[in-house]
């Protein structure tokens, strides 16, 4: 077997949906060039426009902002701290090194120290698994920190399979306003900055491999509060087959995008009709956000026995 792109025989991954070998310096090449060709053909950003790379300390986050570094793209780094004992202290360390190590810009808040909570204290007063409140934090504080921060773009380290095993779940469902709004690119809106995915066509084996490659340390262990969370089932599913058929993941989430995503576009939730929060001044669907909200709730916990909503 040889490499695709120079024919050399050092070969250090094979990807099967591609039916391609590469060595290591072509390995590289084709996930730049991945990445690349994402950012085109979504038109998800242009050079000069700021982006704020949100960074978890694992190969995904690191190995995007990596990317976008090397493609001359202006790219600062946001890590959020979510208070989740050892594994938010390792993944801060991680994240730190790397910034320090390419000599780019990272943006830090913390949860605890800024909001006054952290992700396991959420879970336990509202009675809800930690994924709930880490993921509204997280979309809320983000949002806010690139507005606040005047970048034009999010960008996310959310790969091929993370997309293919959300859109899985959403089809199992038929979550229509969710289908509605899976795509690589989500548009600005007031009070919202640009969403992106330039990882889309890159998958978790490739990304760790480039950061292997590449000498970038990164997060291994998946975060304690993530044991049992289906979506990680759903990925198990389609890793089994992948393995039967090579390829299957790309087809099923490029095919919705081509064929099915539009069907679900009216079905997005229209956020021209939102009002500011009365406490932060975000877009919200009432007076209040549902992060003020859970800031409220975390600071006056309900009487011991009394059911949450």
């Amino acid at each position: 077997m040889r490499c695709r792109r120079c024919r050399s025989p050092e070969i250090v991954i094979e990807l099967r949906r591609h039916n391609a070998a590469f060595c290591r310096d072509c390995f590289l090449h084709h996930c730049r060039e991945q990445v690349r060709r994402t950012i085109e053909d979504f038109e998800m950003f242009h050079a000069g426009e700021r982006i704020i790379v949100a960074v978890s300390g694992g190969k995904d986050s690191l190995g995007l902002w990596d990317l976008l570094l090397d493609l001359d793209y202006d790219a600062d780094g946001l890590y959020l701290g979510l208070g989740i004992g050892d594994y938010s202290s390792a993944s801060a360390t991680t994240t730190r090194a790397f910034a320090q190590r390419r000599g780019a810009k990272l943006v830090e808040i913390d949860l605890p120290g800024d909001h006054g909570f952290d992700i396991p204290t959420a879970a336990a007063v509202t009675r809800r698994v930690p994924c709930s409140a880490c993921g509204l934090s997280k979309r809320h504080l983000f949002n806010a920190a690139a507005q606040q921060g005047g970048y034009a773009v999010l960008a996310t380290g959310h790969n091929l399979d993370d997309e293919a095993a959300v859109l899985f779940g959403n089809v199992l469902r038929w979550e229509r306003e969710y289908l509605g709004r899976q795509l690589p690119v989500l548009a600005a809106t007031p009070g919202f900055v640009r969403k992106v995915k330039p990882l889309v066509r890159l998958g978790e084996r490739e990304m760790a491999a480039y950061c292997i490659l590449t000498g970038i340390d990164y997060i291994v262990e998946e975060c304690p509060n993530a044991v049992g969370n289906k979506h990680l089932g759903y990925k198990e599913a389609l890793n089994a087959i992948e393995e039967q058929s090579p390829g299957a993941k790309n087809a099923f989430y490029f095919g919705f995008l081509a064929r099915a995503s539009p069907l679900f576009r009216d079905d997005a939730a229209i956020r021209d009709e939102l009002e500011s929060c009365s406490s932060c001044g975000s877009p919200t669907t009432g007076d209040v956000c549902a992060f003020c909200k859970l800031v409220t709730r975390v600071a006056n916990p309900a009487p011991a026995g009394e059911v949450g909503g």
